[in-house]
């Protein structure tokens, strides 16, 4: 099992430090939420919520994730890191092969790429992109990023992006994983598709390998058992005992998303808490699943 720290509810400040002591510790890799801006006024719903209402502020600090993925890469060695998740449609796709593209060549290709649909629409609308068929105009942004990260020339004629035959430097040295975001019945089939694996949010045990169980499901009915896939996600009522993460890899899951520092039950905690938070999750949880 791996193990991926989301650096959620830590002082932006604290990232490049966190993420070094992630990597000493143990942890597979960090994860970095995304969004660009949050209206004073919001009236989109919130999907992860009884209420509909976000659980973070709007003073929540977003830090652009590529120009962080830059920088803890640059101090680190082992550990890689994924957006959880990136709002994909809300882009331009050249952009984002860009921006992912350089990421994956300046960190020796430790980078993944969690997208989602998105759910609010004021952020689309502050960016200048549609609302509507999201899902789809993601399906072919994912089709148009593969293409550009092949290298060399390259077009793309689809009904959202049409070009001709271009070329974009450089290439990430091999294919950069997209995860696929979301658990409703279109995001668990679109990622068994064509999803390189699926990361969800936050679930109870039992919940968890209900969703994993369809989605294999999903992959079976697709032909796309075969080839390789990403499962990564949390699990809010068990603890990630041996036993607990043993259940969930006979499943298929890949990777736990947790946070130290929540576990420990403390938000936006000094440096020095979320440290020794990290170090005690690894002690407990990480080393004994590794003879530690």
């Amino acid at each position: 099992m791996k193990f991926c720290q989301s650096l959620m509810y830590a002082a932006p400040d604290q990232w490049i430090e966190l993420t070094c002591a992630a990597e000493a510790a143990g942890f597979d890799q960090v994860a970095l939420s995304d969004h660009v801006v949050q209206p004073e006024k919001l009236e989109s719903t919130y999907p992860y919520t009884r209420s509909g209402r976000p659980m973070f502020p709007p003073d929540t600090p977003w830090p652009d994730v590529w120009v962080t993925i830059g920088a803890l890469a640059a101090r680190t060695e082992r550990i890689s890191f994924v957006t959880h998740v990136y709002v994909l449609p809300a882009r331009n796709p050249f952009v984002v092969a860009k921006a992912v593209g350089t990421a994956a060549v300046l960190s020796g290709g430790r980078v993944q790429l969690g997208v989602g649909a998105g759910w609010m629409r004021e952020e689309f609308a502050a960016l200048e992109q549609p609302f509507e068929r999201r899902g789809a105009r993601m399906e072919e942004q994912i089709e148009v990023l593969r293409t550009l990260w092949r290298g060399g020339m390259v077009e793309h004629h689809g009904e959202f992006y049409d070009f001709d035959r271009l070329e974009m430097a450089p290439a990430p040295p091999e294919p950069v994983p997209i995860l696929v975001g979301g658990h409703s019945e279109v995001a668990l089939r679109r990622a068994a598709r064509i999803g390189d694996g699926w990361i969800g949010v936050y679930y109870r045990l039992d919940e968890l390998l209900a969703i994993v169980e369809r989605l294999q499901g999903y992959r079976a009915e697709y032909g796309t058992l075969d080839r390789p896939f990403e499962i990564q996600a949390s699990v809010v009522d068990h603890m990630p005992t041996p036993e607990v993460c043993r259940r969930l890899e006979e499943a298929g899951v890949t990777t736990l998303t947790t946070s130290a520092w929540l576990m420990a039950g403390k938000q936006n905690a000094p440096l020095e808490e979320n440290l020794a938070a990290i170090e005690r999750f690894a002690a407990e949880y990480i080393a004994p699943l590794r003879g530690g």
